[in-house]
This record gives C-alpha cells, structure tokens and sequence, in this order.
C-alpha cells in the first residue's frame, strides 16, 4: 500500500505480515486483520479519503461474509467506522455556524448517521459508499436539529407540517400577489384546514423571547418606554388567579358536604352574611351557627392539606 500525508504525518497502510512493533498491543491487532485477511491499519482515522474509499470496498467485501457480532466481524465494521469519520466531519462542518449546538456535538451525531449507513449497506448494488452515506449522515443531523432548535417541545408531525407550510406560503405568495388563506395552503398541501391551524399554532414554540428584552423602539412612544423590558410592561399578578386556584382545589372538598354545612358556607362566604343572619335566616342561634362554621372550615383545611 501506498504512503500518504495526512495533515503533515506519515501514515503507512501495509500488510498485516509485515508490521513488526514493541508495543503489546500491536500483536493482537496484526493477528486479527491475518484473521479476517484484510491488511492491518496502523491509524484508519487517519486514512487518506481516497485510501478510505478503496479500502471500504475491500472491508466491505468482507463484513458481509461474516457472522454478525463475531470479534472478526467487530474488527472489520470498527475499521470501516474510523476509516470513514471523515464523511462525518465534513458534513457536521457545513452546520457548524448554524447556532445551535457545538461541531463535537453535530460530529457525534453524525457518527450515528455513519454507523446507520454502514450497517445498512449492500455492496452488492453496486453503487459508491460515500454515496450512500452522506445523505445518511445528513439526515441524522437534520433530525438533531429539528428535536433540539424547537424552545417548545411539539410532536414531530407538527414540525414537519411547519416547514411544509412554510414553504407553501413563500410559493403560493408569489403567485397570488398577497398570503394565502387557510383554506388555500390546506387544498395546497392535501390536509385538512384544522391541521394546518394546528400547524401555525405549533410553530409559535419554534422560538421563545426572552422577558428581559428591551421593546421594540419602533413601538415606544416616548423614551422612558423606550428603556423598559417586555416583562416591564406586563403588570403585576393578578390576585383572581389565585382565588380561582383556591376554589379549584376547593371544589371537591365542598361537593363532600352535607346540605347544611354548604348552605352555611355559601350563606357566610358567597353572600357575605353575618353569623347572626344565617342563624336568623336558618332557625339556629349564633353561636350554634358559629360552631358548625368553625367546624366545617377546619374540615376544609384539613383536606387541603392533604391534598397538597
């Protein structure tokens, strides 16, 4: 085999017979390439892509004659891994900039997509590996940045349609000279009118904005809003919610009453009447009232509490 440079070191390919190295570990390795007769590669991460080619279609050759999981058959797919890394990192290369994600990250994806291509390929079809395996390994980043750019989790259906209904907004846009309506984009991409609401509504979790934000200039009226946060401007909690919180978690407590004791709380709390009142209205004396309020309140609390 040839000697090539790959990135200014020498990396040599030859036969297995013909390694001779101190290191221990070498040994087993030259033993193994005699074993599946295939030539042992001192570095195959560091094979030359046009040595990588030829000698894919030599291991290849020899993966598919061997029993799946055996050591020679491990030898050989790890060897076709490490030989073709180099797929992985020119096309993680072309995403680098996309934002999202670190290259080691989109590199790891990647190798999945390698992995994939490898244990899926027939040589027996004739046709090249890389040819195979970019698109492999494009298709695994691709589905990487589709589940990690969404700020919102939303099914994968949902994110496919919101590209698809992108692009039939930009195409039918230009030909009918202002935006398409629902029903338009649903006879556009054969789907129902309710998905594609589905869809518009699933793409507002592509992106979050931040509270802290600073407004939009162009939407302030004056300076001192001009310098003010979306979170600014929001107001203060409203104290309904949490009433309403309250009697949620109230409800089924209540509905656990007898006719009286509901009669109280309603009497006491929903009309705002006075003990004396409610005894008046019900034919009890105050304090009789105010011994069966005490009682069921406790009742309330109680059940709140384990509830929660």
């Amino acid at each position: 085999m040839p000697v090539e440079s790959v990135e200014g070191e020498q990396t040599t390919f030859r036969p297995a017979d013909s390694v001779v190295s101190a290191d221990s570990s070498r040994p087993a390795e030259r033993s193994r390439g005699e074993a599946v007769g295939l030539p042992w590669i001192e570095e195959a991460d560091q094979v030359a892509p046009v040595d990588a080619r030829e000698l894919s279609k030599l291991f290849f050759e020899r993966l598919r004659t061997l029993e799946r999981g055996s050591p020679d058959h491990t030898y050989t797919r790890d060897t076709l891994i490490e030989m073709n890394l180099t797929l992985v990192h020119y096309v993680a290369g072309r995403y680098r900039n996309r934002g999202n994600g670190q290259l080691e990250d989109l590199v790891q994806v990647g190798t999945i997509g390698l992995i994939k291509a490898i244990d899926r390929f027939d040589v027996s079809r004739g046709c090249e590996f890389v040819s195979f395996a970019v698109p492999c390994i494009l298709g695994e980043i691709k589905r990487h940045f589709r589940d990690t750019s969404w700020a919102v989790h939303v099914p994968r259906r949902l994110q496919e349609l919101r590209g698809e209904l992108v692009k039939a907004q930009e195409r039918l846009a230009s030909v009918l000279g202002r935006e398409p309506t629902v029903k338009e984009l649903a006879a556009d991409l054969a789907v129902a009118e309710e998905e594609v609401l589905e869809g518009v509504v699933a793409a507002n979790g592509y992106a979050a904005g931040s509270l802290d934000a600073p407004q939009d200039p162009g939407e302030a009226a004056d300076t001192y809003r001009k310098g003010r946060s979306l979170a600014d401007a929001m107001g203060a909690p409203d104290p309904a919610i949490e009433v309403f919180e309250h009697l949620h978690a109230l409800a089924p407590l209540l509905a656990e009453l007898d006719e009286r004791e509901r009669r109280i709380i309603e009497m006491r709390f929903g009309q705002e009447m006075t003990q004396a009142e409610i005894g008046t209205a019900m034919g009890l004396s105050q304090v009789h009232v105010s011994r069966l309020l005490s009682q069921t309140l406790a009742r309330l609390r109680r059940g709140l509490r384990t509830r929660e």
